[in-house]
């Protein structure tokens, strides 16, 4: 099995990418957007983070969460919340996953994960997260995705409404990979 190296800091914050297994898109399906949630409350009742920012596409996920200062274990909690997320879904009528992706669940096995070193790494990785889905083609403005935690960072002040709001032919230069 691999030893992957990973950062790990009690309390640190940390930007997250999960892909759904083969890239299906069911994401963003009513079915499993409950499943995840229910997931993620009850992860957070035993291992407790805070949520900074989060969008939810058909085929992958990213994320920004805070941990508690004497806590680096995310990898506990992405396991919990890909567990029962999946343990929800798994009846075998489910028609989000078809027959032949029951097997290998619906998540892909890893995850990629970045510790956010300061402030303004920080504000490019809520700029990158937030603009993923016009990046992919979803939506033509930032505003229109409902699957984002960019409504809330608008009714804290932390964003305008129109951020995101630039004509067609700059978006590609804008927030690329």
């Amino acid at each position: 099995m691999p030893n992957y190296r990973r950062a790990r800091v009690p309390g640190g914050s940390y930007f997250f990418t999960l892909v759904s297994s083969k890239r299906c898109p069911i994401l963003t399906t009513p079915a499993l957007r409950t499943a995840l949630r229910a997931a993620i409350n009850i992860v957070r009742q035993s291992h407790s983070f805070q949520i900074d920012a989060w969008v939810l596409l058909p085929d992958h996920l990213h994320c920004i969460w805070t941990l508690p200062p004497d806590d680096a274990d995310y990898s506990r909690r992405w396991s919990m919340i890909k567990r029962l997320t999946s343990q929800a879904l798994q009846d075998a009528a489910n028609p989000l996953i078809p027959a032949q992706r029951r097997k290998p669940g619906i998540w892909q096995s890893r995850y990629w994960e970045h510790l956010i070193r300061d402030q303004r790494d920080l504000r490019r990785h809520l700029d990158y997260l937030h603009w993923n889905p016009v990046k992919h083609g979803h939506v033509i403005r930032v505003a229109d995705w409902p699957f984002s935690s960019f409504h809330c960072h608008v009714s804290e002040g932390k964003y305008p409404q129109a951020w995101g709001d630039i004509p067609p032919d700059e978006m590609d230069s804008r927030f690329g990979e």
